[in-house]
C-alpha cells in the first residue's frame, strides 16, 4: 500500500470513527450519564497576560497547543468516554481483558521492529518470546500467557529508536485525540502506523468494514486502558503539569 493511500485511509477511517463515536454516544448513554464538562482551569485563567514565567519545555506552537487540548477535553468528556463506559457495560471483565491482550499481541510487532533497530538483544529475545507464546498458547493474544511466565512487555516506538540514536524531541505539540507529542515522536508514530500497515498482519487492507471495526475496537480499548481523565488534578496549571510530565517520561523511556 503506498504511503499516499494509507494516509487518505486512515483520515477516512478517522472521520468515521469521530461520527461513528458521536453516533453512539448518542444513542447508547443516557443523557444524564454525559453531565457537564467541569470548568476548564488553565493558567490562562488565573496569570493575566502580561506576567511571564519560566517554560521549561519547548512550545512554540502553546496558543494552538492549548486550544488543542481544550478540544481534546471536550471530546473526551462529551464523545469517547460516553462511548467507553457504553463498551464497558455491555462488555464483561474477561472480554475486555481478551481485547486488550489481543490488541497488546499484536501491537507487539512494533516493539519487535524498534527493539532490533536499537540493537536491544535482550528486549529483542524477550518480545519474540512473547508473539509466539502468546500467538499460539495465549490463542492469538486472548491471554498474556508470556507474562504468567515471566516474560515481560518490552515497549518501544520510533520516536525512542530516533531518541536512542541522538534526535532531539523538537517542539511540544499536542495532536488531536491522540494528545501530549512532540515532533519526534508525532514522527515516529507515522513510521510505526507505516510500519503495521505494510505488514498488515490481520489482512485489513482488503477488508474495509474489518479495517473500521478494528480501528474502532482499538480506540476504545486504547482509552479504556489509559485512567487519565482531564482536569481531574483541580489544578490551574495542568496543561503545563502534562507537559512536563509528557517529557520527562519521553526522556525516561529512551533511556531504558
Amino acid at each position: 500500500m503506498s504511503k499516499n493511500r494509507y494516509f487518505i485511509r486512515k483520515m477516512v477511517l478517522a472521520a468515521a470513527m469521530v461520527s461513528v463515536l458521536q453516533l453512539t454516544a448518542c444513542s447508547a448513554i443516557p443523557e444524564k450519564q454525559v453531565g457537564e464538562l467541569p470548568a476548564l482551569h488553565s493558567v490562562e485563567s488565573v496569570v493575566s497576560e502580561d506576567v511571564t514565567y519560566a517554560i521549561d519545555v519547548y512550545d512554540p506552537f502553546e496558543g494552538f497547543n492549548r486550544g488543542m487540548y481544550r478540544f481534546n477535553a471536550g471530546f473526551d468528556h462529551y464523545i469517547f468516554l460516553p462511548v467507553v463506559g457504553a463498551y464497558e457495560s455491555v462488555m464483561p471483565g474477561f472480554a475486555e481483558k481478551g481485547v486488550s491482550n489481543f490488541f497488546n499481541n499484536l501491537f507487539e510487532i512494533t516493539n519487535l521492529t524498534n527493539s532490533i533497530l536499537q540493537l536491544k538483544p535482550k528486549a529483542t529475545i524477550a518480545t519474540t518470546e512473547r508473539i509466539i507464546v502468546n500467538t499460539t498458547i495465549g490463542v492469538v493474544g486472548l491471554f498474556d500467557v508470556a507474562t504468567t511466565m515471566g516474560i515481560y512487555e518490552h515497549e518501544e516506538d520510533f520516536g525512542q529508536t530516533l531518541g536512542h540514536y541522538g534526535v532531539g524531541s523538537g517542539p511540544f505539540i499536542v495532536l488531536p485525540i491522540l494528545g501530549p507529542s512532540n515532533l519526534r515522536d508525532t514522527t515516529g508514530t507515522i513510521v510505526d502506523s507505516v510500519t503495521m500497515a505494510s505488514i498488515d498482519p490481520l489482512n485489513l487492507d482488503e477488508h474495509s468494514e474489518r479495517e473500521l471495526v478494528f480501528y474502532l475496537l482499538n480506540a476504545i480499548d486504547d482509552r479504556h486502558t489509559t485512567a487519565f481523565r482531564y482536569y481531574d488534578s483541580g489544578s490551574p496549571f495542568e496543561y503545563e503539569l502534562i507537559r512536563k510530565l509528557y517529557t520527562e517520561k519521553r526522556k525516561l523511556d529512551i533511556k531504558r
